[in-house]
């Protein structure tokens, strides 16, 4: 069983579906876990709200709004576990969404979400992480060694310039939307990591990928753990992430580094 990790609501649509539609269209079994066992809907800004004349750019695109409809659907979808009851020997593997809204922080804080996230990474199970969903892993705290169980691995997250671009392009409407926290989320994953140059930007310029066209996208492979910057990169994070849970099914160990 693949378990997704949601928060409370507003995560981002694209970062949960597109991975999870990969998962659900080659026969694997995907579950939900929120941290009240209630069902968890998607930032409405990017499904329904949009971003004013910005919306072009910054909402949801069709095909990945339409991906997003149907996991809604989904049965699994209408009835998630709690983090709480999950019971982590039925899990296979974890994939974990981000987002910019404030109800990203009910999984982010989250100590059960925190110590399940480290349970299955240290296990070796295939682990994936999108944009501030990378901000669980490099929260969750490995009990043999005290520190995060990044500590040691190579990994992207949503940069510093991707959010202080949207950031800047909607505060004076927005306000602190685009910043979770008062740190990006670059600065507080490299802060966890053994050395500053394990966390890898990618290109300064991102082009959004596709289904067509998943090269555009910018992944990082790093054993069993698999991490992307933002929405644009997540048809190649899907495909990455299907292929690490295809090779741990077949027996196969991801090479570190």
């Amino acid at each position: 069983m693949i378990l997704f990790l949601l928060p409370a609501g507003d995560y981002d649509p694209t970062e949960a579906a597109v991975p999870w539609a990969a998962l659900r269209d080659a026969g694997f079994e995907v579950r939900f876990a929120t941290p009240g066992g209630k069902v968890a809907l998607a930032d409405p800004r990017l499904t329904d709200l949009g971003f004013s004349w910005l919306s072009p750019w910054l909402m949801t695109r069709r095909a990945e709004l339409a991906s997003y409809r149907r996991l809604t659907e989904d049965p699994h979808f209408l009835a998630p576990s709690s983090y709480a009851d999950v019971d982590p020997a039925d899990i296979t593997g974890l994939f974990v969404p981000g987002g910019h809204a404030a109800g990203m922080r009910t999984l982010l804080e989250d100590a059960t979400a925190q110590q399940l996230f480290a349970r299955v990474f240290t296990q070796g199970l295939p682990v994936g992480a999108v944009c501030h969903g990378v901000l669980l892993a490099a929260r969750a705290t490995d009990p043999a060694t005290g520190r995060s169980v990044l500590h040691g691995r190579r990994t992207t997250a949503l940069t510093s310039l991707l959010e202080l671009t949207g950031w800047n392009l909607t505060r004076f409407w927005l306000g602190r939307y685009y910043r979770t926290y008062p740190t990006t989320v670059q600065q507080e994953v490299t802060a966890a990591l053994a050395d500053p140059r394990h966390f890898l930007a990618g290109p300064s310029l991102p082009l959004r990928d596709t289904a067509a066209r998943p090269s555009r996208g910018f992944t990082v492979k790093d054993g069993n753990y698999v991490s992307a910057r933002w929405p644009g990169d997540c048809h190649r994070l899907a495909a990455d992430y299907l292929a690490l849970v295809r090779a741990h099914e077949a027996g196969a160990v991801p090479r570190r580094g």
